[in-house]
């Protein structure tokens, strides 16, 4: 039977060094992975390490604690952020990872809103992932308004693109669909199940963002398989999951008393669950 592409990130929460983590995930089924990067990172590794098992290297995350400085930071917080996801832009080419998921904002405070400063920073990133064949997948967080921002303000990019987290629906842009949104830019997928916002008042914190596995949460697996399919997204489907639950709650606690190889097989076995549901998909 042919089947889906998966890919997984690794994770600090997985307790084996990232190689090991590797490793494993293409022992449990998976076939590809994406990491983290930052100035230190040596990304070479895991290039090489995906060279040697065969495993594609997905994509890169792109840090993100300074990307609220790319439209309100002062000039040298703003030349920073600026030159780090340049940097992580860079890396990307050098080590031919064909994607850098990025986020365009960080935080819940509504008093400032997107500008053309912000969009011109997110232009000399873009400028340079659009000279190196980089695509940028600019991912659904916070502020939907400034992913919007971006998407507007360079509509015939051929590096931006979209990385749909579908956690990050459920709780950071409730009610909206983005897959009927933005789906013509669909390039990539941070698959999660989260329980959607907690807060009778309908306040959104970053702990709602729970990282599930998926069937574990609230989320219409047949109605997003469905969609995925509508919009013609035929991409590998990459996972981001928590093995540990954030401070004060209990859901992902199951997952930290799994040996990390159960949790591998678990994860696998949601994987194939939800690609079941789905008419399209990339195949091997």
């Amino acid at each position: 039977m042919f089947r889906n592409i998966f890919c997984l990130g690794v994770s600090t929460q997985f307790d084996l060094p990232y190689d090991e983590q590797i490793k494993l995930m293409q022992q449990s089924g998976f076939d590809a992975f994406f990491t983290p990067w930052d100035y230190s990172f040596r990304m070479e590794d895991y290039a090489a390490l995906a060279e040697e098992t065969g495993m594609v290297y997905q994509s890169v995350h792109a840090p993100f604690g300074k990307v609220a400085d790319m439209w309100h930071g002062s000039s040298s917080q703003q030349e920073e952020a600026v030159a780090e996801l340049i940097a992580c832009v860079r890396d990307c080419a050098k080590y031919n990872v064909p994607v850098m998921v990025s986020h365009v904002f960080i935080g819940f405070d509504r008093e400032y809103a997107p500008n053309e400063q912000g969009i011109e920073n997110f232009a000399k990133v873009i400028d340079e992932a659009e000279e190196l064949g980089v695509r940028i997948a600019f991912e659904n967080t916070e502020g939907l308004e400034y992913l919007e921002a971006v998407f507007n303000a360079f509509p015939n990019s051929r590096s931006v693109r979209f990385c749909l987290d579908t956690g990050h629906e459920m709780c950071y842009n409730h009610p909206h669909n983005l897959i009927k949104r933005f789906g013509d830019k669909l390039i990539a997928t941070h698959i999660n199940d989260n329980l959607g916002i907690r807060s009778r008042r309908g306040e959104i914190t970053w702990l709602d963002d729970l990282h599930l596995l998926p069937f574990d949460g609230i989320r219409n697996w047949d109605e997003t398989a469905r969609e995925l399919d509508e919009c013609g997204y035929k991409g590998i489907l990459t996972f981001e999951l928590n093995r540990i639950s954030k401070p004060g709650r209990h859901e992902n606690d199951i997952y930290g008393k799994m040996e990390i190889e159960e949790f591998f097989a678990e994860a696998y076995k949601r994987a194939c669950r939800f690609a079941a549901k789905r008419k399209a998909g990339n195949y091997r």
